[in-house]
């Protein structure tokens, strides 16, 4: 069953990539940086909450929880059939250093035999019904195509653009990840009302009496809701200005991860995130009503998310998301108003 872990200092981190000590470098921030960062007695205080399975558990032990430990090692003791959407946003196929672990680049063939030999031991999580979603990067984006369609109905390849990213003088500059969505069986959930998107209407047809035609037009402009498709540039990748920014290296943003939840899962259903980071998913599925367990092996990951669950208790807000809509980017003065229908 599930034991609350006690911080440790220096506890030795086990991991199944190549592990490195990462000296942390202490950084001034700017009066206006919203970066969560944590004190000496937040970590005290919310280490406490984190979980260690050592032994076979249930659904409900580890239900809105974070287990602070190595996904290899907690395979052999998860619940079967409890999970309604599997997120996995593993490590990209980069040189890659997090706080206290590095990622060494392999060649595709590789990546994607290392991904299938622990991408299977997750399968008997999932519900009949469950949806699963794999973010990945461009290069290695087929390698894990060809291992969902092993063993999962593919349903998509959805494509999301950063709007960052270094400038190369002979390629093309990188700002897109994958994400694959695919399902178990053909019963699942897709709550398309739920994800549309509100953009602006720049030809607004209207029907032979001039009223608009699958349109609004309001007080601050002309606005359609439009189906999702699996092409999105209204992401914006978390920054310092942002109140979910962390330090984190590769932190997806709230907005993006409410669509696949929303899309995906009920109000209740349970999220499991195993390469959890700090949080984002299980805040973003707190903030929505639903149901949540993560498992990430950096302890001060786990610390941040705690503490961003905590304030999901009271702060609900995801950027870009309003009163059940998606917003596109540059938006947020006319979010803040009272739009009126005309």
């Amino acid at each position: 069953m599930p034991q609350r872990t006690k911080r440790k200092k220096n506890r030795p981190e086990i991991l199944s990539v190549e592990t490195i000590k990462v000296t942390g470098v202490p950084r001034t921030r700017a009066p206006r940086n919203k970066t969560i960062t944590l004190s000496e007695e937040e970590r005290e205080v919310f280490s406490g909450t984190l979980l260690h399975i050592s032994s076979p558990t249930t659904t409900k032990a580890i239900t809105d929880t974070i287990v602070n430990q190595d996904l290899f090692e907690t395979l052999g003791f998860l619940p079967t059939n409890f999970v309604d959407l599997l997120i996995l946003d593993p490590p990209y196929n980069l040189n890659k250093t997090f706080r206290s672990a590095a990622f060494k680049k392999k060649d595709i063939a590789e990546y994607g035999r290392w991904f299938e030999s622990w991408f299977t031991k997750l399968l008997p999580v999932l519900k009949k019904t469950a949806a699963v979603y794999v973010c990945c990067d461009w290069q290695t984006s087929t390698a894990v195509h060809l291992v969902l369609e092993k063993y999962l109905k593919v349903r998509n390849r959805i494509t999301w653009e950063r709007e960052k990213g270094r400038g190369a003088k002979k390629n093309f500059k990188n700002t897109s990840e994958d994400i694959w969505f695919a399902t178990v069986t053909d019963d699942y959930i897709f709550n398309v009302d739920d994800v549309k998107l509100k953009r602006r209407v720049i030809a607004p047809y209207t029907d032979d009496n001039g009223r608009p035609k699958d349109w609004q037009k309001t007080s601050e402009g002309r606005f359609r809701s439009t189906h999702p498709s699996n092409l999105w540039n209204d992401i914006t990748v978390p920054f310092w200005s942002m109140p979910e920014n962390t330090d984190h290296p590769t932190q997806k943003p709230e907005k993006l991860l409410a669509k696949l939840i929303l899309a995906s899962t009920n109000p209740n259903d349970l999220v499991f995130d195993p390469f959890a980071g700090v949080g984002s998913t299980l805040t973003t599925a707190k903030k929505l009503n639903r149901r949540f367990c993560g498992i990430e092996i950096d302890e001060e990951y786990c610390l941040l998310a705690a503490k961003r669950l905590k304030s999901a208790d009271t702060d609900k807000t995801i950027q870009g998301y309003k009163n059940g809509t998606f917003w596109e980017r540059n938006t947020l003065n006319i979010q803040k108003r009272k739009t009126q229908v005309l």
